[in-house]
Parts: structure tokens; sequence; C-alpha cells
């Protein structure tokens, strides 16, 4: 499902695509800019990004890419194992460079349109209470997400996991 979206002030197009294998270095740069995700964090990002590009077949990760010349942001959903029509949103990120600019906005729209087309009624997103992560926490909100949840101490003492979720019906 690629989606051609006109870039902010209309000064050109860009285009939501899925993730290529040119795309891998970019993803990887683009995860580590952010400045927010730990080590073992961009590890699994990049795991994700690997089973998506290598294992064309699986149904598990779905990654495309907002490609505006460059690869300025991303997205990872899949169906929530165990459920009818429940997906997780694994990861979204914008350069830091591109933020402010609606890239998040336009991704997870994308996102929850391809989920829509895909039977999914559910989308559910797991985030970290560290102040690091109270602009991600406040997108999620403005994105018409609810906190469902909030486990204290579940990273570790002082770091909860916060659950957002929202009805695409």
């Amino acid at each position: 499902m690629n989606a051609h979206v006109p870039e902010a002030g209309g000064e050109r197009h860009a285009a939501i695509r899925p993730v290529h294998r040119g795309d891998r270095a970019a993803l990887l740069r683009l995860v580590e800019a952010t400045g927010v995700f730990s080590e073992d964090e961009l590890t699994i990002a990049l795991e994700l990004i690997d089973t998506a590009l290598d294992v064309p077949d699986q149904h598990d990760y779905v990654i495309n890419v907002y490609d505006d010349g460059s690869v300025s942001g991303y997205y990872c959903v899949g169906p929530t194992p165990a459920t009818l029509g429940t997906f997780d949103l694994y990861w979204i990120a914008v350069s830091p460079e591109r933020h402010g600019r609606g890239i998040g906005s336009a991704l997870i729209r994308h996102a929850e349109d391809l989920l829509r087309a895909q039977g999914g009624r559910l989308v559910m997103v797991e985030t970290s209470s560290q102040p690091r992560y109270e602009a991600t926490r406040r997108f999620y909100v403005h994105a018409g997400y609810a906190e469902l949840a909030r486990i204290a101490g579940y990273y570790r003492p002082g770091d909860d996991l916060v659950i957002y979720g929202k009805y695409l019906s």
C-alpha cells in the first residue's frame, strides 16, 4: 500500500511505501538519531527490520517508510497473536530534524488505514513512562489514543509500562 502525501507547505510530495533492502542503513541511523532508544531497543528495532526484509512471506511485522527523497520516518505494525482484529504498533519514529512537519501524523494515519483494510479494530501501543518519552506520549494522545493501563516498575524501578489503545471503528 503506497500512499502519496503532500509535504509540509506543499513544496513537494512524499510517499509512504513498503521498506526496501536499501533502507536498512537509513533506518538504523534514524532510530539512533532519535536519542530516546536504549541499545537493547535499537537491537530490537533492527531485528524487526531485518525480519521484514529477510522473510518476505512473514506476516508478523509490516514496515512502511516515509520517503521524501530520503527515509524521514517509519512505522512497524503487526497482528497481536491470539486476537481478532487487534494489532500492535511496535515502532514509529521520525528523524529529529524533520519533527513538527506532520510526518508522524501521516505515518500513524497510514498505519491505521492499512490495519482497517486488514480488518483491524484495535491498535495497541506500549511505551515507557520515562521523561524522554513525554513527547511520544503526547503524540499518541494527540492522535486519539487513550492510556488504557500503566504497570508500575515494569521495565525497571521508576520506569512504568504505559499502554495506549485506539479503536479504529
